[in-house]
């Protein structure tokens, strides 16, 4: 059987870093689709004893019987281009030089846990490559969210092929390690890095809607507890995903889409965005605890055009096909696309053909890499001053996507999200009790009624298992 085994597969080799003092476990693998009994080989290489097992993929340490597993995404954010005002606040940003001698610290939400993890740092829009020195992850203190205190005891050394400083070149991105580091479902991690000589460039990849406090200060503080003193903003900088190792039937919900999923009107630190709450779901009932939510939302982002971000048929590879162990992907766009077009007729018109067949163009490029695809209708802005035009072409334009989306049974499925938080006495807004104020984006109330309205059958890799 070895020797079978031996000849269909690709062997790899990666890097498993235990410890801050940056020991490993050099991992050679035997694996390929579709294989379960490939052999796998450990070793802890550090400056005293070595030791070795043999694990065997479908066996860990701790339990025999568990899958060894693979790689799949557990949070993400969709790098773009940093606006001058959310660029770091001075000192750290000085002409083109940002980040000099800086701390960095940012804390994520993790959706479904894992021993083993990796992380992913992103210079895409960098205007020169960006140099970090070291980056270390710990537990923050009580567990919470956007909190600059750490459990030190906690505080690991993240590597890079074995090494704690990277450069990652001009639009590149750079994938760590795995790191034997547990980390809870439904828990928040802090990552801290450091930049000695800082990014010599004003244009830095960040995610600007984090809803989520990071902060920084001077000097090299990457395993302090805490950070006294240190300056604060709601972005995330370079930090684009973190994957874990995982049994073979958790699967990724990969979410594209714009603020409404990037979570305006939502609670800083409060992780209660659309798309946490859909995840909170998934979690109430067995079939679906092990999907994970992948929220690649931009804010101000469409689909046909940059605006706020790369367009959506720009990013579709980065953020959809390059994203590891995804299964489904929902669709919400199309509401900027609309909004930013001009208020006539003629035009009104060919931005509703040109969205619905951009959304063709993502569910073919998504089913040839198997790939589902769930359509949700573009949710009411009647009353938003941006966008509500007098002569109601724009509403028009919005009929005519949803239309589609409901009935061409071009998508996988639909996702109803208009449905879900219209106005019953006023279609034309969203209800009152969900609106946050501008009749566009909504509260935390009614990003969860658009994760209620989502069936739970919808994410099951079994059909046989039933739907909720």
């Amino acid at each position: 059987m070895r020797s079978r085994l031996r000849s269909i597969v690709k062997s790899q080799v990666f890097r498993v870093t235990t410890a801050a003092a940056v020991p490993s476990i050099v991992i050679t693998g035997l694996f390929t689709t579709g294989v379960v009994g490939g052999a796998v080989k450990a070793s802890i290489q550090g400056s005293g004893n070595a030791s070795s097992a043999v694990l065997v993929r479908g066996e860990s340490p701790s339990n025999p019987n568990a899958a060894f597993g693979h790689w799949v995404g557990v949070w993400a954010a969709a790098p773009q281009l940093t606006e001058p005002s959310n660029m770091p606040p001075a000192p750290f940003t000085n002409g083109n030089l940002v980040f000099a001698d800086s701390t960095v610290r940012q804390s994520i939400h993790v959706t479904v846990g894992g021993r083993f993890i990796r992380l992913r740092f992103s210079n895409a829009y960098g205007g020169a490559d960006l140099p970090i020195t070291s980056i270390s992850v710990a537990r923050p203190a009580g567990g919470a969210a956007g909190v600059s205190a750490i459990d030190p005891a906690t505080s690991r050394t993240v590597t890079f092929d074995g090494r704690t400083a990277i450069r990652i070149p001009v639009g590149a991105q750079m994938v760590s390690d795995p790191l034997d580091f547990p980390v809870a479902t439904n828990s928040n991690l802090t990552v801290t890095i450091y930049l000695s000589a800082g990014q010599a460039s004003s244009a830095i990849t960040s995610h600007p809607g984090s809803r989520t406090t990071t902060y920084m200060l001077a000097g090299n503080h990457l395993s302090d507890a805490d950070l006294p003193g240190a300056a604060s903003v709601a972005h995330w900088y370079f930090l684009s995903g973190l994957e874990a190792l995982e049994p073979g039937n958790t699967a990724a919900i990969d979410v594209v889409g714009d603020s409404l999923s990037d979570g305006r009107g939502s609670t800083t630190n409060g992780d209660d965005k659309w798309t946490d709450q859909l995840f909170n779901r998934l979690q109430s009932h067995p079939s679906t605890r092990s999907r994970t939510v992948l929220n690649q939302g931009l804010g101000g982002n469409r689909i046909l055009n940059d605006g706020l971000g790369p367009n959506v048929l720009a990013r579709f590879d980065r953020d959809v096909l390059a994203q590891t162990g995804t299964r489904w992907l929902i669709v919400w766009e199309g509401v900027n696309d609309i909004g930013t077009a001009p208020a006539t007729e003629a035009d009104q018109k060919q931005v509703a053909a040109d969205i619905i067949a951009a959304y063709q163009q993502i569910i073919t490029r998504a089913h040839a890499a198997g790939i589902s695809v769930y359509g949700a209708t573009i949710t009411p802005f009647g009353g938003n001053t941006g966008y509500d035009d007098p002569t109601g072409f724009r509403a028009e334009a919005r009929q005519t996507v949803n239309t589609w989306i409901r009935t061409s049974h071009q998508f996988d499925a639909v996702l109803d999200f208009d449905a879900a938080v219209r106005d019953p006495a006023n279609p034309r807004q969203i209800n009152p009790i969900y609106d946050v104020g501008d009749h566009l984006h909504m509260t935390p109330a009614g990003y969860g009624q658009v994760a209620a309205s989502i069936p739970f059958d919808l994410f099951q890799l079994d059909p046989s298992a039933g739907a909720a």
